[in-house]
């Protein structure tokens, strides 16, 4: 059909620069409206750190990008230490499942599928690793909120190995090797990978990559990739977001940003901002909670804190209160995530400058907005209340005369005091004053 419409052109004289544009044109209508996108294309993402709900989310629509796109394969260039369980068989299963070929690509050099990559990547449908990268110590870490015994533990392990086995079966990978990872936590490089048919292929940049996937036959489907264009699909803003917020560190100042803003409005009432920002902080934190299971102890810790810092207020033990919750505050943080692989522990690092900001908050801003709460009124009409006035005229329920502050005022009062008593301002209504007898 271009043929013919190039001999067209040629037949009715055109000139040359609207010949080659109408070429131009028709070439684009053809490739792109009637034969649809290009075949030859790969999509490709980049999966680096630990494995969350954010992560299996962006690989689900990532495969549904792929099936639209209609790709060659979708390639998953992955380095992780690990992460959690749920967020790996959410992946896992879409992987198995998908349509679109899958190929996981441990990469760049230096890269590593520990833990939970080791699943990901024996799930691929062509597991690909770069040169002097290792896959393997996929021994499972408690991932819920309380320590294990030992005899939960062996079950978790239990339960690991005969998935990461029956991963291993439906890929024909090397099985007994597979087990061997969780159980014994072995790690091994790309080389010996795949000597022992961990893996298929070792690739060492990503042209090499589509090269050797270039005619390999995957269920049916052969791979054109040598000459297919790399679309790469980046994580959306909101994956973004949510990935960031995943990060223990950012779940703790999440929790500390609830707990400042909630207090900052309740020691400056009306100051709508800190209450707006503690609310908003909370329901993130209830969010990331939901999946990534945290140490209640290490929140009652964290809340024992609060409450010390609050009780320092208060109470004058010279420092004392707001020692021991300092203390309690760094073993809350320590024990939050303690139950979670070690990519979750928080850094000392963070944790020291992070408790000394959250004791000087409580010193200098909720101590003092507290005890405003609880001061008596220093100016204006109410520090009238409850002061002791001579009274200069018969009181009764009709009317009367107080001295206040270098003032007569009216008083009335339900029970008759005799000029020269004195008594007690209970209310002011108006310009009266309503007052008791003391006795």
């Amino acid at each position: 059909m271009t043929i013919y419409l190039v001999n067209y052109c040629y037949s009715h004289n055109l000139n040359s620069m609207r010949n080659f544009s109408f070429i131009i044109l028709i070439k684009l209508f053809f490739t792109t409206y009637l034969f649809g996108q290009n075949p030859l294309q790969v999509d490709y993402i980049t999966v680096k750190g630990a494995i969350s709900p954010t992560t299996a989310s962006y690989i689900t629509r990532s495969l549904d990008l792929a099936q639209q796109h209609n790709a060659e394969c979708l390639v998953i260039e992955l380095d992780t230490p690990g992460g959690l369980l749920n967020s790996t068989k959410e992946i896992v299963q879409q992987i198995l499942a998908s349509d679109i070929p899958v190929v996981v690509y441990v990469a760049p050099e230096g890269a590593s599928a520990a833990s939970a990559g080791t699943f990901i990547t024996l799930a691929a449908h062509v597991a690909v690793m770069a040169p002097t990268t290792n896959i393997g110590a996929a021994h499972p870490v408690q991932m819920g909120g309380g320590q294990m015994d030992s005899v939960m533990q062996e079950k978790l392990v239990n339960y690991s190995e005969s998935y990461i086995e029956t991963i291993a079966k439906r890929r024909n990978r090397n099985i007994e090797w597979a087990k061997s990872a969780v159980r014994k936590s072995i790690s091994i490089t790309a080389e010996e990978a795949l000597q022992i048919n961990v893996i298929d292929l070792i690739a060492a940049n990503r042209r090499d990559l589509l090269e050797k996937l270039d005619g390999r036959e995957i269920e049916g489907k052969t791979l054109h990739t040598q000459n297919a264009e790399i679309t790469e699909i980046p994580m959306s803003l909101g994956e973004r977001f949510f990935s960031f917020l995943f990060h223990p560190e950012m779940m703790l100042i999440l929790t500390l940003i609830a707990i400042y803003g909630i207090l900052g409005e309740l020691s400056n009432p009306g100051a709508i901002f800190p209450g707006v920002a503690g609310v908003i902080s909370l329901v993130l934190l209830l969010y990331t909670v939901a999946a990534v299971p945290v140490n209640i102890a290490g929140f009652a810790l964290i809340g024992l804190a609060i409450a010390l810092f609050i009780g320092e207020a208060f109470t004058p033990t010279f420092g004392l209160l707001t020692a021991g919750g300092a203390v309690a505050f760094i073993l809350g943080a320590l024990m939050l995530f303690k139950d979670l692989s070690p990519i979750y522990q928080i850094s000392w690092s963070f944790l020291i400058p992070i408790t000394i900001l959250t004791v000087l908050f409580f010193i200098f801003i909720v101590s003092a907005g507290l005890r405003a709460q609880f001061m008596q009124v220093k100016s204006g009409r109410d520090t009238l209340l409850h002061q002791t006035v001579e009274v200069i005229e018969d009181i009764d329920q009709k009317g009367g005369r107080v001295f206040v502050e270098g003032e007569s005022w009216k008083a009335i009062s339900e029970q008759p005091i005799k000029k020269g008593d004195y008594c007690e301002i209970i209310e002011i209504k108006g310009l009266t004053l309503k007052v008791k007898p003391i006795k």
